[in-house]
């Protein structure tokens, strides 16, 4: 059961949450306000928050018809019957509470009692991210099945991770610093890009209806291009807006692998070619981060 357990978190997916804190956490070093305890805690609700939303997402797909028969990716818990959908909902509400939890300590050490004020407003963002975890496919009116996931994902997965993440350490934001959390929008949502790509038909047959569905497969590929695009020319925008040293372009070694994922997900056409670029894009955007980050504090 642990080893179902530890499946049903997909592990491949948690490069992708430690991607956004990387990319704050390299930006509060290179402004010289870097805090380990702050980002410690930081990876570790990131976490969390993440597991919590794949086990909503393994629920709310078997219940609500998305993960049936016919869909072509791999198998789910719930779906396959290696966890009830009880014990599921238990394994929900467990994660759910770990993450209040690790995020209350981590605003108790970020604000103090001094920052009451910040300390409610990042709670209510906390909180926020819990509700979006959990509703994505597991609510009642799932928002990831009206086509709005890719606007939760660019929101937590950029904007707020990596401005928070700073914000937690810096007690203040700087705006080029909205730019490298832009890179993290644009390729989070772009590993959910490919993912919906790839379960569109089983998408369609739930009723499910992701970006992909409502563009058509062609013009999602095109999307896809296009947060590619968005992420690379952010991170080259900040560089240029900011430039002290050649350092900073060390991402460029990054650049290929962005290519390649691109160039796959435009050619490939079934779910089975397609799966292996959700995981190539996650450890992208992880690998992008790093060598980002590193250029600015180096440089």
């Amino acid at each position: 059961m642990l080893k179902v357990w530890i499946s049903a978190f997909r592990p491949r997916t948690l490069p992708l949450a430690l991607s956004c804190i990387g990319m704050g956490a390299f930006m509060a070093a290179a402004h010289g306000v870097f805090n380990l305890t702050i980002v410690g805690l930081c990876v570790l609700t990131t976490l969390f928050l993440q597991i919590l939303s794949n086990l909503a997402n393994d629920y709310g797909d078997t219940i609500h018809g998305a993960d049936s028969v016919h869909r072509e990716g791999p198998k789910r818990a719930v779906q396959a019957g290696h966890i009830t959908a009880e014990h599921m909902k238990k394994g929900m509400a467990a994660f759910s509470l770990l993450s209040l939890v690790s995020g209350l300590l981590l605003l108790w050490v970020s604000f103090g009692t001094e920052g009451l004020l910040y300390f409610l407003l990042f709670l209510v963002l906390g909180l926020a991210a819990i509700w979006a975890a959990i509703n994505y496919t597991a609510g009642a009116k799932p928002y990831g099945y009206a086509g709005l996931g890719d606007i939760s994902v660019f929101v937590f997965f950029g904007l707020v991770g990596v401005l928070g993440t700073y914000f937690l350490q810096a007690q203040q934001l700087e705006a080029e610093v909205i730019l490298p959390a832009l890179v993290c929008g644009f390729f989070a949502t772009a590993v959910l890009n490919v993912n919906n790509i790839r379960d569109i038909k089983s998408d369609v047959l739930a009723g499910k209806r992701s970006l992909p569905v409502r563009m058509g497969p062609e013009r999602a590929r095109v999307y896809h291009l296009f947060l590619l695009a968005g992420g690379v020319l952010s991170a080259l925008l900040y560089v240029l807006l900011n430039f002290y040293s050649v350092w900073q372009f060390l991402f460029v070694l990054a650049i290929p692998l962005v290519v390649i994922n691109g160039l796959n997900v435009w050619r490939k056409q079934t779910s089975a070619e397609l799966d292996p670029y959700l995981k190539q894009m996650a450890i992208t955007t992880l690998l992008f981060v790093l060598l980002f980050g590193i250029g600015q504090v180096v440089g």
